[in-house]
């Protein structure tokens, strides 16, 4: 079971696809959150949640305060999961809704046509991506992102480090058992 942990939706349940995702735990969710609102990154942020799954990550900062969130998913099976969870939220939500859409499409076909920029970033790919891909999704990420943008990478520990483009650069990382958070800031 995945749910919402804090705001106006917390303690919600999420549908989870059936397979081919593997939602982020709900420690880590918690853990991802807590250093985002100490710095105060999420409250009315645009928030950009990449192989977004069921769209936990996404919609947990919706329900937190980010005023628009995007979910890519590329899996029309796991976009209708996280669509479904996209009217739980709102219809949780009392007052002011952030806006929230599903993109069913390639992180890399959404990168190459958005024009929009992103304050906070959630990179969850499925841990069989490869390093390659990963180095050219965040290549492409690196103009789609705020000055000061945060982007947290999710990867099995196993995993190295991931090659960054030189418009971002890495603040931290930090291991949870078998997840690893790589924690990204644009270059100075």
């Amino acid at each position: 079971m995945t749910r919402i942990i804090a705001g106006f939706a917390g303690s919600q349940r999420l549908a989870v696809p059936p397979t081919g995702t593997r939602p982020t735990s709900d420690r880590v969710r918690e853990a991802i959150f807590s250093a985002l609102d100490a710095r105060g990154l999420v409250g009315g942020s645009a928030v950009l949640d990449l192989y977004a799954g069921s769209g936990a990550l996404g919609l947990e900062a919706a329900s937190r305060g980010a005023a628009e969130v995007t979910l890519v998913e590329k899996n029309p099976g796991a976009a209708r999961v996280a669509k479904n969870n996209v009217a739980v939220i709102l219809k949780a939500a009392s007052g002011s809704k952030p806006r929230i859409r599903v993109a069913t499409q390639t992180v890399a076909a959404f990168l190459a046509s958005t024009v929009s920029t992103f304050d906070v970033v959630f990179v969850d790919p499925p841990y069989d991506l490869s390093e390659a891909e990963l180095a050219d999704g965040l290549r492409m990420l690196g103009s789609r992102v705020t000055p000061g943008a945060v982007i947290v990478v999710e990867r099995t520990s196993r995993s190295p480090e991931p090659s960054l483009p030189p418009t971002l650069e890495l603040e931290r990382r930090k291991d949870y058992g078998e997840t690893t958070l790589w924690w990204l800031t644009t270059a100075e």
